[in-house]
């Protein structure tokens, strides 16, 4: 390592990245992998991932950035434990254990661009850069691992062995070499081995053998970027999550330390407010959620997507306090939302649930409600 990288090294040490290493702006390996997801359909309701531009930027780092020469890639660690006391636990949803912190999105450009500030103070001329998050249109797990970063599992998600998985990865291409390329480091071994607890562990199944996901089935997508309905034989394995899913990480070996290290802290007090024990009165509208999340990774579901969620959740739990709220969502000004409401009541059918729906029947307007309505009602 030249002093330029270890200098470098050490100032993102300083801002609580736990691994940094850089590898060249080659053409990517695992490009047909990707292209084969693509054709299989698995990027779901993503078409951004799918168009040609997507496509062409994807197979080289440089179809980014022309001029690129390294890329810094970095992974930034968040806490795997949620809860401050166990009661909690037990009423509250689950809900991914990054989206109880700030949007990374919001907090980690700043530091990625600190961090570019620093190189350029360290050279004698002009830098062009480019800082990116999993936004971008990298392929930054194969980076991460050409990197040394770590393998890829089997769950798709990078894995290191001294620190798993609960990390956020970044990039920064550079228009200059921060060390010679063949001192790129040696790609990490696959130490998944014949382990399957994440794809045992996984409800939907959705856990490809070629190290991909299918995101029709991934419960992160129908919780979080799936803006429509969560198709009706995936509903009872949406289970309690109300926001994305740690399940294949969480029962990952090279987990263990890190959750054995996590320290527990408090629950965000706006999650804890509107969503542990849910009533009808602390139902939020559209500029309430947009105010209360502003800055949460769980904007990224919107309103309507988080009451979704939450309605699936209330049905699966299969317990007669959550039938007001659900009472609620029926009558929510989102057709989706009272779409999966209906079938949340659908869990229960009591006699007054059964009533309340054949009076829903008669006001309702939307024709994918009614039928969501006269399904339940002849089950």
């Amino acid at each position: 390592m030249n002093a330029l990288l270890e200098q470098v090294t050490t100032y993102c040490h300083s801002f609580g990245f736990s691994l940094v290493g850089f590898t060249t702006p080659a053409d990517m390996q695992f490009f047909p992998v990707y292209q084969k997801w693509i054709a299989d359909g698995c990027q779901a309701g993503m078409q951004y991932l799918a168009g040609e531009r997507a496509l062409f930027q994807r197979r080289s780092p440089r179809n980014v950035m022309p001029n690129c020469q390294s890329i810094l890639v970095l992974a930034y660690p968040y806490l795997t434990k949620i809860f401050s006391d166990q009661e909690a636990e037990e009423h509250f949803p689950s809900v991914a254990a990054y989206a109880c912190l700030e949007d990374y999105h919001l907090f980690l450009p700043p530091l990625l661009e600190k961090i570019v500030q620093f190189i350029q103070s360290q050279v004698a001329y002009p830098l062009q850069s480019r800082i990116l998050t999993d936004s971008g249109p990298l392929l930054e797990r194969e980076l991460a691992y050409r990197a040394g970063l770590g393998w890829i599992g089997k769950n798709s998600c990078l894995i290191n062995q001294e620190h798993g998985s609960f990390f956020f990865l970044a990039e920064i291409l550079l228009d200059m070499p921060l060390d010679e390329p063949e001192s790129n480091p040696a790609h990490p071994s696959d130490r998944c081995g014949t382990c399957q607890r994440c794809i045992d562990v996984c409800p939907t199944q959705c856990i490809r053998n070629d190290r991909t996901l299918d995101a029709r089935k991934c419960i992160s997508y129908l919780t979080i970027e799936n803006k429509g309905e969560i198709p009706l034989s995936l509903r009872p394995m949406i289970g309690e999550h109300l926001f994305g899913c740690d399940l294949c990480q969480q029962v990952c070996p090279w987990n263990r330390k890190a959750l054995a290290a996590s320290k527990k802290i408090a629950y965000l007090q706006f999650l804890l407010e509107y969503f542990y024990k849910p009533q009808p009165s602390r139902i939020l509208n559209e500029m309430e959620f947009n105010q209360k999340f502003h800055s949460s990774p769980i904007l990224r579901a919107k309103r309507r997507g988080l009451y979704r969620n939450l309605a699936v959740v209330l049905g699966n739990r299969k317990d007669p306090r959550y039938v007001p709220t659900l009472l609620a969502l029926l009558n929510d000004t989102d057709a989706l939302v009272r779409q999966h409401a209906a079938w949340g009541l659908g869990c229960f059918l009591s006699d007054i649930v059964r009533f309340r729906l054949q009076e829903a029947l008669q006001v309702e307007k939307d024709e994918t409600v009614l039928l969501e309505i006269k399904r339940v009602l002849t089950k």
